[in-house]
């Protein structure tokens, strides 16, 4: 759960304000009888631990600190309108009818009849939840399509409400300060906006934000055409600026730095907003790139290697998580990683430009060699690390022949905590590492590379998956292996990063992903470059190898020399498709 404090006072549309009460069920009311008077404002509750007993605790917590309001938001693969007490239905009511806690239930139209929603709302009224957010939500797929018989849009879903429940529900709608993602522009962005609005929508909460300035700037925008309801700014900075970066690159491996360089950042930013007289109250959430400001976080020092180039992403899909990891990953069973849907908009996006990734990934691709060419892929919301030098000579050389790589690290023994490349961690201390190697390749290769990896065992442990779940593997299907280990003064050994198989057919998902949602879409639908990824993304393989013999020189670069040669030798390729131990 993420919780947003909201300043006690709801303004009116003709500027004016008025403070709030609680009645005796908890639930917050003007003075006025209709919902139309009461409170605007909302929380994001990223459902955490689900079950009643301990969502009841965290309600009791969280009202401890006086939030006007919270909300929960809703995960269409997770059967959210149910009576499940794991689901956003029964999580809202319980806020409500147990803890006192105003709730606003999101709820999503995507995907989803006139009859089902209906049946929602009618249930949302009969447990006495007065509040939605109206979203349109995500596509089950990788493209949206239209639907004839449904919601294409918010605004669809705002006028449904209004028509079938009229003002018994207050309707927030979301907002975006930069524009949304998908919009051809800011100012096309802001006429849908009103068309929310106007279609019965009460408030409205924005989406991410960095800056001050970037919210009262989008405030005076809605103003100027019109739009006079509450805006609330949402302060969640996922994005750090460039000078951000600069700033906290020095103290980057402190934790309590940087969580008191974030927190004074966000302060920074709320007073800014509260002192310029503008806004109703704030909604905040955790900042994600300061992972130890969450108090169930600071204790966690273990994580997959695979999300090492895309922390964000790791932060957000493990938000739900009760308990972190730490001191070692322990065996693996079934980790609840949050879908993509929930957030693809934000973290399958990159923050450069259409033009800036077409001339870094290609104007045209004429086949998949064109793609070998690339020397920076998708994989990477995060500078490389230092160590990735280490390996530059060699990484671009396989590169170049079909082994696409994405994750990488060389092996370490027992260098220095204070290493200026390869070390991190408290003074006085050694770390070490296992090679690792992460790539996508063909079918061709994988077939050949089996062949080969016979030899190296168990030296060489692998994991390949293709996008259907296709997975081989001489791992232990539920073990973790430690690939960076560290040992420092008056500590047990850390283990900061490890080889989950669990994880991995999680992160594939995300991986595969990435082919479309930052790379293909970049060209026309049916154009020849589309076309060659998406048929990398369809045929090729994840792959990662671990190297466990540390102490000797990583034997990966020959494994992958080994492959190559084999596929030379070969009077005819290998069939595509055709893949086996």
């Amino acid at each position: 759960f993420a919780l947003s404090t909201m300043v006690n006072q709801v303004q009116r549309v003709d500027g004016s304000w008025q403070s709030s009460k609680s009645d005796s069920s908890g639930a917050s009311n003007t003075s006025g009888d209709s919902s139309k008077e009461s409170s605007r404002c909302s929380t994001p509750l990223l459902d955490a631990d689900r079950s009643r007993g301990t969502a009841v605790e965290l309600f009791d917590r969280m009202g401890s600190g006086g939030p006007l309001f919270i909300d929960i938001t809703w995960h269409p693969a997770g059967d959210p309108g149910s009576d499940k007490e794991t689901s956003s239905m029964m999580i809202a009511s319980t806020a409500v009818n147990y803890c006192g806690l105003e709730s606003v239930l999101h709820l999503t139209c995507c995907n989803q009849s006139r009859e089902n929603i209906t049946g929602y709302l009618a249930k949302a009224k009969q447990l006495g939840l007065k509040n939605i957010m109206a979203l349109r939500g995500d596509p089950l797929g990788t493209d949206w399509e239209e639907e004839e018989e449904g919601f294409n849009y918010a605004t669809d879903l705002v006028k449904h409400i209004r028509s079938e429940f009229d003002d018994y529900f207050d309707i927030c709608v979301a907002g975006y300060p930069t524009g949304h993602p998908e919009a051809h522009s800011y100012e096309e962005d802001l006429r849908h906006l009103k068309e929310k609005v106007d279609a019965g929508a009460d408030f409205i909460i924005t989406q991410l934000f960095f800056c001050a300035d970037t919210f009262l700037k989008f405030l005076q925008d809605c103003r100027a055409i019109g739009i006079t309801c509450p805006i609330l700014p949402g302060v969640f900075p996922i994005q750090v600026p460039e000078e951000i970066t600069r700033v906290i690159e020095p103290i980057k491996d402190n934790d309590a730095a940087i969580r008191s360089y974030g927190i004074h950042q966000a302060v920074e930013m709320c007073r800014g907003l509260l002192d310029s007289g503008q806004v109703p109250g704030l909604h905040l959430r955790p900042l994600p790139w300061a992972t130890s400001a969450n108090p169930k976080r600071k204790v966690e020092d273990v994580r997959p290697i695979f999300w090492a180039s895309r922390p964000k992403s790791y932060i957000y899909r493990t938000q739900d998580w009760d308990d972190f990891p730490n001191g070692r990953w322990g065996n693996s069973s079934s980790p609840a990683f949050g879908e993509l849907n929930d957030y693809y908009l934000f973290y399958l996006k990159s923050k450069s430009s259409k033009d800036a990734l077409l001339k870094m990934w290609g104007e045209e691709l004429t086949s998949e060699a064109s793609v070998f060419e690339v020397i920076c892929l998708p994989w990477n919301d995060e500078a490389l690390a230092p160590e990735t030098n280490l390996l530059k000579e060699e990484l671009e050389k396989v590169n170049r022949r079909g082994v696409l790589t994405i994750n990488s690290q060389p092996n370490i023994n027992g260098k220095p905590s204070s290493d200026p490349i390869a070390g991190w961690g408290p003074a006085g201390g050694y770390v070490f590492q296992k090679a690792y190697l992460e790539f996508f390749t063909s079918s061709e290769n994988v077939t050949a590379l089996l062949k080969v990896l016979k030899k190296y065992e168990p030296r060489v442990n692998y994991h390949i998956v293709n996008v259907e779940g296709h997975n081989l593997t001489n791992a232990h299907e539920m073990q973790p292996n430690a690939v960076t280990w560290g040992i420092f003064p008056g500590r047990e050994i850390v283990q900061p990063t490890v080889v989950d198989p669990v994880s991995f057919m999680y992160w594939k998902d995300e991986a595969f992903a990435l082919w479309i949602e930052q790379w293909a879409k970049l060209y026309e639908d049916e154009s020849p470059s589309r076309m060659i990824i998406k048929y990398i993304h369809d045929n090729y393989f994840l792959v990662n190898l671990v190297d466990n013999d540390f102490p000797l020189d990583s034997c990966l670069w020959q494994v992958l020399d080994d492959m190559f040669e084999l596929l030379d030798a070969l009077p005819e390729p290998i069939a595509d498709g055709a893949v086996s131990e």
